[in-house]
């Protein structure tokens, strides 16, 4: 018998896992903002007052510390959010804040990273700057199809993994020949490629 929680499930499919679940003999934990009679019927263990977007989670930690789930240990929230700030939101920022400069024809190129790429990752971790990553990657493709009216091109770029102090000067390239090869990837963007998630050294990358 596994030990589930689930958040979300006084409704829609939230609630519907919760009853097959039970059903199946699985021992849940049923957290939502409010309970409903669909789910106080099943007789799973419903904790209410959750809600996830503000400190519900913290708050659920600490209700069911009686149970052992399986799952993750601590993660550095804050830090989550601070990168989400800076690799996801910035760069849009600052497109967006420059858009009355770009003339017809300009071009956009966002350094993003190979990590946000759902297919490549093989190795799990470092969730903040993978997702914040993934975040500014569909940021981009949508300022592909939104500025192609204006001949605006937005390209991907993945620098590679580069000797600098992020990286404690243990990558396998140099900055200069990085610089030189997003150059490269930066001359070559069209409006046929725009959108597209690409490496520095010409690799298409997948999303």
């Amino acid at each position: 018998m596994a030990t589930l929680l689930i958040t979300g499930a006084n409704r829609g499919i939230g609630l519907e896992l919760a009853r097959q679940l039970s059903a199946r003999g699985d021992r849940v934990v049923a957290a939502c903002r409010r309970s409903s009679t669909e789910l106080d019927a099943i007789g799973c263990r419903v904790e209410t007052g959750i809600d996830v977007a503000s400190d519900g989670a913290e708050l659920l930690a600490t209700r069911i510390k009686d149970l052992q789930l399986d799952g993750l240990g601590a993660l550095d929230l804050a830090g989550i959010r601070e990168q989400f700030e800076v690799n996801a939101i910035g760069p849009l920022r600052t497109t967006v804040a420059l858009l009355p400069r770009l003339a017809e024809g300009a071009k956009v190129a966002i350094i993003t990273s190979r990590m946000g790429s759902i297919a490549d990752n093989t190795s799990g971790g470092m969730y903040g700057y993978r997702m914040s990553k993934c975040a500014v990657n569909m940021a981009a493709k949508s300022l592909a199809h939104d500025l192609r009216p204006r001949g605006i091109a937005v390209g991907l770029l993945h620098p590679g993994f580069v000797q600098t102090q992020m990286t404690s000067g243990s990558g396998n390239v140099t900055p200069e020949d990085s610089a030189r090869d997003l150059i490269e990837r930066f001359d070559a963007l069209t409006m046929e490629t725009t959108g597209g998630f690409w490496h520095a050294n010409g690799e298409r990358l997948a999303w």
